[in-house]
């Protein structure tokens, strides 16, 4: 999503608040809870799961590898969500022509570096690069290059746009701050 007008450009980014990541994060938490569970009752040697047939299992060995399981599941679930409750990776990338900056900033995780403010100077962006990554599926990467700064990646790592769509946001990112565009 974004927002121009004839001087300034505001692109938002969208964090970790996504569909997919709230359902990740049932999921797993619903798995490692069962694995925590049968762990439980090999451990106090009654079915915990009623509504499941079960046969019994070893605590030594079955039980305690369920058990560990199921509390790495609880802490990776719990993890997953804290980034979206915090909404980890959401910002804003805003370019002002008639300032003559470029500011981006994203949310982090809590403490010191949870706000993560960049500012630049639009003359210092010397191009926008499309880069095309090929390995399991081809990956279309847009980067601004910042002379002395080096390339910032401008897409999400899981943003997956076709060519025709990097190819006209870097097209028009790079018509409206008057630089050119590189294909790598």
């Amino acid at each position: 999503m974004s927002w121009r007008s004839e001087h300034i450009w505001i692109e938002l980014i969208a964090g970790s608040r996504k569909i997919s990541n709230f359902c990740w994060a049932f999921i797993l938490f619903l798995g490692s809870l069962g694995f925590l569970l049968v762990g439980t009752s090999s451990y106090l040697g009654r079915n915990l799961i009623s509504f499941f047939p079960s046969h019994p299992i070893i605590f030594f060995s079955q039980g305690i590898v369920m058990s560990f399981y199921g509390l790495a599941g609880l802490f990776i679930s719990s993890y997953l969500w804290c980034t979206i409750l915090w909404n980890v990776g959401s910002g804003y990338d805003r370019f002002d022509r008639k300032e003559g900056v470029m500011c981006i900033f994203r949310w982090g995780f809590p403490g010191k570096n949870r706000r993560i403010f960049r500012r630049f100077f639009l003359k210092d962006i010397q191009s926008i690069r499309i880069e095309v990554k090929e390995s399991i599926y081809v990956r279309h990467v847009l980067y601004m290059d910042i002379r002395g700064r080096g390339a910032i990646p401008l897409t999400r790592i899981d943003e997956n746009l076709t060519p025709r769509e990097i190819e006209q946001k870097a097209t028009e990112l790079a018509y409206f701050l008057r630089v050119p565009i590189e294909i790598f």
